[in-house]
């Protein structure tokens, strides 16, 4: 720590005054009260002049004891005095040392602590910093989903209206062909497309919420960190010669609800781990995603190929169908025209046989006016009654061959009908599907455009 070095150098400096020795209060020694005795005797001066002089006086020896015992007295005070002056220099100097250890000791414990916040600290910022560039790349690929979304829109607008068109097709040519199939494979193929890209982005959505939860919860750690960094610095800095400390004696003391440096540290690197599985979980969504964008294109791209082909397969089919059919509605119409000239020819023979008959009857009719005997079933009667009759089968064969040939042409005609409206339903399938549909599918998006990037 920055406040270390100059706090030990600075309670290095200090130099602990000796305390003032004590001074110890003389007491008066207790006056001693001798008894002299008396004489009684008839030699004893008593109630002479001198007696009084004698009374209160110690005796030379209980002097010099008592002198004694003053220098011994003194002596002992003095070597007391001596000895305790240099127990409490050795006891102070014992006490510095001890405080200087104690605060070099605690100055050390809080520069280690103060790596210790750092390092959590500075990867707790790290974190941060990754969760936030990790959420707004989910952000980017969120986007895509929603611009992918989007353009959907349009191939499922391009195959409904595709089936909608393709119902206005006349019978015969209103069939479930393959055409059909592969529109309504490819209306499918979107639904569930739209489905899967609504529930990712709900995902994506979630997913960044949580980053968001856990990168908050980091920046919540990181700020209780440098918070604690910054007092733990100002701690460090602290020496005897600043001018900021005062006595805080109810501080010295464990709060009840502490953490402990194992605690403490689990905390971290459980918010840490949970951000960093977040992290990755949102990593590995972004992955999920760019596969699904990738695939979700793939997949149009290759049923609109699909379709476009069966359109093209279907348009060529009905071209085909739609030639041989005029090649036949020729055929018929050149049919028409002879028929029209046999039926014209057949009526100009029985036209013709009309004359022959009115000859065979006329001359039967004038020949029945024949007199008498004379009306002979001869040779020539025999023969024009033959010829009437055989003039009379010819009509009616020729009758008969007009019947059938007026049939004929009627049939014909039937038939250049149905083959013409046929053609026109030809026409309008190939108009539905080539002018309509095909023209239509022109406008289906580009690949780049259903993967999210335009």
């Amino acid at each position: 720590p920055a406040g270390g070095p100059s706090a030990m150098a600075q309670a290095g400096v200090l130099l602990t005054k000796e305390p003032a020795p004590q001074a110890v209060p003389a007491s008066d020694l207790p006056v001693k009260v001798c008894e002299v005795a008396l004489n009684a005797g008839p030699d004893s001066s008593s109630g002479l002049a001198t007696a009084g002089f004698r009374t209160a006086k110690y005796l030379l020896p209980e002097w010099r004891r008592s002198n004694s015992d003053l220098y011994h007295k003194a002596f002992t005070g003095c070597e007391q005095a001596e000895r305790g002056r240099a127990e409490a220099k050795e006891l102070a100097e014992h006490a510095a040392a001890t405080a200087q250890r104690a605060q070099q000791d605690s100055t050390a414990a809080l520069g280690q602590r103060l790596q210790d916040i750092y390092f959590w600290k500075a990867e707790l910022q790290k974190e941060i910093e990754d969760l936030d560039a990790e959420t707004g790349l989910l952000a980017v690929q969120k986007l895509r989903l929603e611009k992918a979304l989007d353009a959907t829109k349009v191939p499922y607008a391009i195959a409904t209206d595709n089936l909608q068109c393709r119902e206005r097709r006349q019978p015969p040519d209103l069939v479930s062909d393959e055409v059909e199939r592969e529109l309504l494979k490819e209306a499918e193929l979107i639904r569930n497309i739209q489905e899967l890209l609504k529930r990712t982005l709900t995902q994506a959505g979630n997913q960044m919420r949580l980053n968001r939860d856990h990168k908050e919860v980091c920046e919540m750690d990181w700020s209780d960190k440098v918070e604690t960094y910054n007092i733990d610095d100002k701690c460090g800095r602290y020496s005897n010669q600043s001018t900021n400390i005062q006595f805080h004696p109810s501080s010295v003391k464990f709060e009840e609800s502490a953490s402990t440096p194992e605690t403490w540290a689990k905390f971290s690197h459980d918010n840490i781990y949970r951000a960093e599985r977040e992290k990755l979980a949102s990593i590995n969504l972004r992955a999920l995603i760019d596969n699904i964008l990738h695939d979700v294109s793939e997949d149009l791209r290759m049923q609109c190929a699909a379709v476009n082909e069966a359109f093209a397969k279907r348009c060529e089919e009905l071209d085909d169908t739609k030639h041989k059919l005029e090649h036949h509605l020729k055929k018929i119409l050149k049919e028409i025209g002879d028929q029209e000239a046999n039926i014209a020819a057949l009526k100009e023979a029985i036209r013709d046989k009309e004359a022959p008959m009115k000859v065979a009857q006329t001359r039967l009719y004038d020949r029945s006016f024949r007199p008498n005997i004379e009306l002979c079933r001869d040779e020539a009667q025999f023969r024009l009654i033959s010829e009437a009759e055989e003039l009379t089968e010819s009509i009616e064969s020729l009758k008969k061959k007009l019947l059938e040939s007026e049939q004929s042409l009627r049939n014909l005609e039937d038939a250049r009908m149905d083959l013409e409206k046929e053609i026109a339903v030809k026409t309008n399938s190939i108009f539905i599907d080539r002018q309509k549909c095909m023209a239509h599918r022109t406008r289906y998006p580009v690949v780049l455009k259903l993967a999210g990037y335009q």
